[in-house]
């Protein structure tokens, strides 16, 4: 039987104009970081739109790999956004592209995979309970990296309800909202423009048990999309302040992600040396030292558990500003 897509491919299309700081509202801290977050943007698009071709998954890999190191990450996550979407508005398919895309060349970008999969859940109908059966389907770990797609795609989409209001969205239960609020914290890199001098009145404007969540998801983004600079990086080190531990777990999973896809950049090195006191192989190298012996229990799954090891682990360490000793 012929597989049928519920929605012509022309329909998922997303314009180019969707990434742009002016479309968005957005405030860049200068115009090189727009210029960079808005390409980030761009090579989203590039891989979302690669996916939504009826092509095997080697070629689809080749396209990828034609993006610049730098934002393939990008790219591979706005393929796992369509590959996932295309599954649940195909009907009569025989296999999963999503999972048989992570499962081959995609494997190396199973984090960028994940989150691209929370994008993809975030524009579909949900009813209560249908997210905790999605993610009941994904990898018993890197499944709330979906949430955490989940929750940028509405900071980024709908910065006004999700940022300046706070809402989160009521069908979210369990650990799913702090994940949720993982992904927002990553979009405030976006929707303030990584300034150092808003981020942290953002996040002042939250809740205080949301404030840790929040200050993990900028740590991830300014490891991975980057854009600042020395002091900079300080400035979000200094503002931190008691959330400094959860900054710099998110710092210490930019470096894994970009470990595990073999696509270094300069600005995560720089973000593990200022925060971590160390390179960014050694970081990344650390998270995998706090995956040994993880457990689940009903209270928190075992990705908190790795999380929070990261962060106790930077209660041990000295940051080179003398933030925490």
């Amino acid at each position: 039987m012929p597989e049928l897509r519920l929605v012509p491919r022309r329909l998922l299309t997303i314009s180019p104009e969707e990434t742009k700081f002016a479309r968005r509202g957005f405030r860049a801290f200068d115009a090189a970081v727009q210029k960079r977050l808005e390409e980030a943007g761009a090579s989203f698009l590039l891989g979302y739109h690669a996916a939504l071709e009826p092509v095997a998954p080697d070629e689809l890999a080749a396209r990828l790999g034609e993006i610049p190191a730098e934002f393939r990450g990008f790219a591979f996550e706005g393929a796992g956004m369509s590959l996932f979407l295309g599954d649940r508005l195909t009907l009569f398919r025989r296999k999963s592209r999503f999972d048989c895309f992570l499962a081959g060349p995609g494997s190396s970008h199973a984090y960028m995979m994940h989150v691209g999969a929370g994008w993809a859940m975030a524009r579909l109908p949900r009813s209560r309970g249908r997210v905790a059966r999605a993610l009941e389907r994904m990898h018993p770990l890197l499944r709330w990296l979906a949430l955490d797609g989940f929750g940028f795609h509405e900071g980024y989409f709908h910065a006004g309800e999700r940022v300046r209001a706070r809402r989160v969205p009521a069908d979210l239960g369990g650990y799913q909202p702090r994940a949720f609020d993982q992904g927002l914290g990553r979009s405030l890199w976006f929707v303030d423009g990584a300034d150092p001098g808003r981020i942290p009145a953002t996040i002042m404007e939250f809740e205080e048990n949301r404030r840790g969540d929040l200050w993990s998801g900028v740590g991830l983004a300014c490891g991975y999309a980057g854009g600042l600079e020395e002091s900079g990086i300080a400035r979000l080190v200094d503002a931190a302040g008691a959330y400094v531990t959860e900054f710099a777990q998110g710092v210490a999973f930019a470096a894994k992600a970009r470990e595990s896809a073999g696509n270094p950049s300069v600005y995560t090195e720089r973000a593990c040396r200022i925060v971590w006191g160390a390179s960014a192989a050694a970081a990344a190298t650390m998270t995998d030292k706090a995956l040994a012996g993880l457990r689940h229990d009903a209270s928190e799954p075992a990705y908190e558990h790795w999380r929070r090891r990261i962060q106790i682990e930077m209660k041990h360490r000295m940051i080179p500003q003398g933030v925490l000793k």
